[in-house]
């Protein structure tokens, strides 16, 4: 069964990296996320790169969860298990509720086609807040382009439409 999707606008997204060592010029995580965004039509928005701290990665979040314009807001980075990779603790206290099935279809796809057991350290993860997708990557082109490509890019028009249900049921 197929559903067709629609939205009178377009996409919009933001776009976060999360690093203690990536400057705009050496962020190829974030060019991925925003190349792939833009080859579908979608707007990005906004972009930032913010060091591995809870608080400066919340506090982005935080401010694009304000803005009414955004649909959604893609993390790269900080999502391993070392001590400074605190992606996931500063985002996930803020999801409404938790899409837990992009997690583990990432890390079963990881798995089956591309990394093998070293799945088994990723800890993507998404969301919804605010009326807003939010999903958390590694940091790496190869994970950014497997969850871009296979997942969001396929669902964000369908996700977008669904928390934009309320909105239409009001107009």
């Amino acid at each position: 069964m197929s559903e067709a999707f629609e939205l009178d606008r377009t996409i919009r997204i933001a776009v976060l990296t999360v690093s203690d060592t990536r400057t705009p010029e050496t962020d190829s995580g974030g060019a991925l996320v925003k190349e792939l965004a833009l080859a579908k039509g979608m707007e990005v928005a906004r972009y930032q790169i913010v060091k591995d701290d809870q608080a400066d990665i919340k506090e982005a979040v935080l401010a694009w969860l304000g803005d009414h314009e955004l649909d959604a807001i893609i993390l790269t980075g900080g999502t391993g298990i070392a001590k400074r990779d605190v992606s996931i603790e500063a985002v996930e206290p803020l999801f409404e509720k938790e899409i837990s099935g992009f997690g583990e279809i990432f890390r079963y796809l990881s798995f089956t086609e591309d990394i093998g057991t070293r799945a088994l350290l990723s800890r993507a993860a998404a969301g919804v807040a605010h009326d807003k997708a939010i999903f958390v990557l590694p940091g790496s082109r190869g994970a950014v382009k497997l969850a871009m490509e296979r997942l969001i890019l396929p669902e964000l028009l369908h996700i977008t439409f669904e928390l934009g249900k309320h909105r239409q049921s009001r107009s």
